[in-house]
């Protein structure tokens, strides 16, 4: 099986892995314990904390261990706009739906959300963002880069205006942290979601980065763990793999992006000159190295991943994280597509453990695939295929 859905999830590095298992066996103690097994397992935490910070050169005491992207996305928007009890929230179109859902349940609390437009690359229109702030916003949340088309937004850019009208800026980095350098000190940036799941380490656990100063609401409360921000006893196990693969993505950021790098390029350049009426989607110059996607033209994108599976290739339409609901994409709605466009749509995510040869049979393997569904498609003739 060829696995390009790493947008999606990606394999657990065997590092991690071995960092992980003491603390299902051995190192089981509880970390609010005060004996020997909870100090063990409270050192353990504290030192995938630092990892964790390193890797976006953010402070150890500013990391909040969470369940995952998803948590941290919530807690970011809940927890500042409930924080303030009134105020203006600007987010994009594009955003995945760990924030366009909160946004929702925002807007029925009586909060004021304005949801920018992108162009046809998924880029945000800056002078939108600068015309709709208002003295009454709080919070700006624009993702880092996109997990459909992999556009990566500027990010710095939007961080400096939010700083010159003193609002917060939060950014869901889940599909670039760990593939591009991060540095949130000289982005500016005031909140950053991360998740273990899509840097090679344990799925069900994430952070949240909060600048010193930043204040927010707890959004889980009980014993009062993560300095009562997010209580509940912690998954040492989980976070200890997390750190590792933080520390791991850290370590080999260059080389890990050259590779994934060029495995895409190589992929994306025999797709678009093999195969007819196809396109490649989101920017071209700023996108993450891992991403490339698609739209082929008189193939349904459904269709499309049900028969690479078949010849064994795992490859998605888009967001993984909706519980396999199959709706078109407000990602590529938001960039303009057609509803043609929109259901042919392909997307091919590559990590550490793919190879040039496994892109080459790929590709053909696409090639056999879509001229088998085209011989059958109601766009035929219009295409002539």
């Amino acid at each position: 099986m060829i696995y390009l859905d790493n947008a999606a999830s990606t394999q657990v590095h065997e590092e991690v892995l071995k960092e992980m298992l003491p603390y299902f066996k051995e190192q089981y103690g509880n970390p609010s314990s005060i004996h020997r097994y909870g100090r063990l397992a409270s050192k353990a935490i504290e030192t995938a904390r630092k990892r964790i910070a390193e890797l976006i050169n953010a402070n150890q005491n500013e990391i909040l261990l969470t369940s995952g992207g998803t948590e941290s996305n919530n807690t970011a928007l809940f927890g500042v706009m409930r924080k303030n009890k009134a105020g203006q929230l600007i987010t994009s179109h594009i955003e995945h739906d760990a924030i366009l859902e909160p946004c929702k349940q925002l807007e029925k609390e009586g909060f004021d959300v304005v949801y920018l437009p992108v162009d046809g690359y998924g880029l945000v229109d800056i002078e939108k963002l600068k015309s709709s702030i208002t003295k009454e916003t709080v919070l700006v949340s624009i993702m880092f880069a996109n997990n459909e088309v992999g556009t990566i937004q500027p990010i710095k850019e939007i961080a400096q205006i939010c700083k010159q009208h003193n609002v917060l800026f939060h950014t869901d980095a889940i599909q670039a942290v760990g593939k591009i350098p991060i540095d949130v000190k000289e982005i500016g940036i005031d909140m950053l979601s991360i998740s273990s799941h899509k840097i090679n380490g344990p799925k069900g656990i994430g952070a949240l980065y909060i600048k010193n100063g930043t204040n927010l609401d707890p959004f889980i409360l009980g014993g009062g763990q993560e300095n009562g921000m997010r209580s509940g006893t912690e998954n040492v196990a989980n976070i200890a793999g997390f750190g590792k693969a933080c520390h791991l993505a850290k370590e080999n950021l260059d080389k890990n992006a050259i590779h994934m790098k060029s495995l895409r390029d190589h992929l994306t350049s025999r797709i678009v000159s093999e195969i007819s009426h196809v396109s490649v989607n989101g920017s071209v110059d700023n996108k993450t190295p891992n991403n490339t996607h698609f739209t082929f033209l008189g193939v349904n994108g459904e269709d499309l991943i049900i028969k690479l599976d078949e010849y064994g290739v795992a490859a998605s339409t888009g967001s993984a994280c909706s519980v396999k609901t199959q709706k078109a994409s407000h990602v590529l709605m938001a960039m303009g597509f057609s509803h043609e466009q929109i259901t042919g749509s392909l997307r091919m995510t590559v990590g550490l453990y793919n190879t040039i040869s496994e892109m080459d049979q790929t590709v053909d393997i696409l090639k056999k695939v879509v001229q088998e569904l085209r011989s059958v498609s109601p766009f035929k003739a219009k295409y002539n295929f």
